[in-house]
């Protein structure tokens, strides 16, 4: 029992430094929002690969991870893309919160926003939010509390943003990534799934 509560110490130290880092990559008018979100999530990338496991936890790279990653990405979409008509139905602010998300990093060329959401961004915010903070609190506290709590804690980071609609939308991509983690323990379809799936929504095929 103490060492399992002994490793959440780097948990709620990482989980704290990811509340300032979020803020700091939203709200100040300083340099490129893409730039610093892809640090923060390097940064939080290299904290698992220190505290967590190695690479070769993470499930295989084959065929059947690549599909099911390809699939993953293309349900959250869907998912969204139905999320984001109904919502906008339902709340006024809908549209113009929708379009704060897309306005940050304005005039970022495309193909950088890609490479960073897809190399940098998508697979570090996999390792760290499912990979880590998931394994490390299913450890503790069982594997749908785990899941439970590492949802919550990947839709708080964003609560800094005062922005409804990203909060909202950060509670259903950490709840749809996390009970896959959840039910097979696989990573390595989650790191695809969120590179294709962030990529495709932000840079490729925008949902506003």
């Amino acid at each position: 029992m103490k060492r399992s509560a002994s490793g959440l110490v780097p948990v709620a130290a990482s989980l704290s430094v990811a509340v300032a880092l979020w803020y700091l990559a939203f709200f100040p008018d300083w340099g490129n929002f893409w730039i610093k979100i892809s640090l923060s999530a390097s940064f939080l990338g290299a904290v698992a690969l220190v505290f967590g496991d190695r690479p070769k936890a993470w499930g295989p790279w084959n065929a059947r991870a690549v599909l099911q990653g390809v699939l993953l990405a293309a349900a959250l979409y869907v998912i969204f893309f139905v999320g984001d008509a109904v919502s906008r139905q339902l709340f006024p602010f809908a549209a113009r919160q929708v379009g704060g998300i897309y306005a940050q990093g304005q005039g970022t060329p495309t193909w950088a926003i890609c490479l960073l959401l897809l190399f940098v961004t998508g697979p570090c915010e996999e390792i760290y939010w499912r990979g880590f903070v998931q394994k490390r609190l299913a450890a503790r506290f069982g594997g749908g509390p785990g899941y439970a709590l590492a949802t919550l804690a990947y839709l708080g980071v964003h609560l800094s943003t005062g922005n409804f609609m990203l909060i909202g939308a950060a509670g259903v991509a950490g709840a749809f990534w996390g009970l896959w983690y959840w039910r097979t323990g696989r990573l390595t379809p989650l790191i695809l799934s969120h590179s294709l799936w962030s990529t495709v929504i932000f840079a490729v095929f925008p949902i506003h």
